[in-house]
């Protein structure tokens, strides 16, 4: 498992880039879906199987 923070830049359209190591990770890939959740104070990504 890659490491479990790194820190990111917030564009000026709200974008953010997921680092390659956590993309290879998952297996995600361009054109592929995540979901994004709010817990208490965090945002979590989390992978999304379309179908």
């Amino acid at each position: 498992m890659p490491t479990n923070e790194e820190l990111i830049k917030i564009t000026s359209g709200g974008a953010i880039s997921i680092p390659i190591q956590f993309r290879k990770y998952l297996q995600l890939q361009k054109g592929d879906y995540v979901r994004v959740v709010m817990e208490q104070d965090c945002l979590v990504i989390k992978k999304a199987i379309i179908s």
